[in-house]
């Protein structure tokens, strides 16, 4: 069995799959490269057209306003984007607080803006042992010299989800600016800008949403755009991108003053589909789905006598399972055992991430913990 057919698959933590996506996706294609090629005057307007589609699709999806979502070439670099354009009020000579099993990406990019914009990085560790940062520890370093700082709503390697809300909360009693990196979570669970209020979001369209590389949002709330001065502007910064009046640029009122150059378009014509696609599903039958199948490997890890590092609470845990690996098993023999049963996985060091999405079946699932004990033995 080479399971072609997705039953297998378990990566919607890194791409997510839907039934049809390869040719939704090369239509979309097409069709661009088809308004694109065409000689006329028309391939600006439509692409552009094309992409507010994107973002139509994005405000919907998180509850933005009309003006405070615009595309990314990645959550890093949307990172980037919103750390350099703030006030110095919220840096210099603050604390910026960040979680140790944040995406290392982002903690990577901290760190070298630190010294750069004069703020002390402020990393929660883990306690010992322990697979994700509490709450509790993470509160009990917010204090109010705190100008900014980075909650995960999903972990990548627990798959752990902190209580958003109380967080949020603790932000605002302290006068801290708040941002979310939705990225694991997005398009399975839910998350709305205003509920709980958050100052500024930074997201991918790719896992949950299965949309393409390159497809990244930075959403930020109206009244800190209002204040916000980005680092890297350019024709798209401003209200008219046609004005070419050198001494009178002057930032877009919205979002747009987050654009530079000349937008990226293809990214969005590749995810535009999966984003079609997730907007015509029943959410709560994705996301019960994705439980049903969750609880499977969870009650079969137990049998099996592997150990949890994830949540066994639903409500506290992501749309994956990850598993730590017992001593003398090998990460990469395990994850080259398993695709050779056509059972799609991954390791981050000693543990297994599992992310059962809508392509993936119980058989599937059943499939993979008859494979565990031998692979896990080699």
């Amino acid at each position: 069995m080479t399971g072609s057919d997705g039953a297998g698959y378990f990566l919607y933590h890194s791409i997510g799959l839907y039934p049809g996506k390869a040719a939704d996706m090369a239509a979309g294609l097409a069709a661009f490269a088809g308004l694109w090629g065409a000689a006329d005057d028309g391939q600006w307007p439509a692409a552009l057209a094309l992409r507010d589609r994107f973002l139509a699709r994005w405000r919907a999806l998180i509850g933005a306003p009309e003006g405070t979502l615009t595309t990314a070439e990645s959550v890093t670099a949307a990172l980037d984007t919103l750390m350099r354009a703030l006030p110095a009020e919220h840096l210099l000579g603050r604390r910026v607080l960040v979680a140790a099993d944040c995406f290392p990406s982002l903690h990577f990019l901290l760190a070298g803006l630190s010294p750069r914009l004069g703020f002390t990085l402020d990393t929660v560790a883990l306690r010992p042992g322990a697979a994700w940062v509490e709450d509790e520890d993470f509160l009990a370093r917010w204090d109010s010299d705190v100008g900014l700082a980075l909650v995960t709503q999903v972990t990548s390697t627990a798959s752990h989800r902190p209580d958003l809300a109380r967080l949020a909360a603790h932000g605002r009693a302290k006068g801290s600016l708040v941002g979310v990196d939705i990225t694991q979570g997005v398009g399975l669970v839910p998350f709305r800008v205003d509920a709980p209020a958050v100052d500024f979001a930074v997201s991918t369209s790719l896992k949950w949403l299965c949309g393409t590389p390159g497809a990244g949002i930075l959403q930020v709330a109206a009244p800190l755009i209002a204040r916000a001065a980005p680092e890297l502007r350019g024709w798209f910064s401003q209200p008219n991108p046609f004005s070419w009046d050198l001494d009178a640029f002057a930032y877009a009122p919205d979002i747009r003053r987050f654009d530079a150059g000349t937008p990226s378009v293809v990214a969005c014509a590749g995810s535009l589909p999966a984003l079609d696609w997730h907007a015509r599903q029943d959410a709560g039958a994705l996301a019960g789905h994705n439980r049903a199948l969750a609880g499977q490997i969870i009650a079969g890890a137990d049998t099996l006598g592997l150990a949890l590092a994830s949540p066994r609470d639903p409500a506290r845990r992501g749309g994956s399972v990850m598993l730590r690996l017992p001593a003398g098993a090998a990460p990469a023999g395990v994850v080259a055992g398993l695709r050779a049963r056509g059972l799609h996985a991954d390791c981050r060091g000693r543990i297994l991430r599992l992310s059962p999405g809508i392509v993936t079946t119980a058989g599937g699932v059943d499939r993979l913990l008859s494979a565990l004990p031998e692979v896990l033995s080699r």
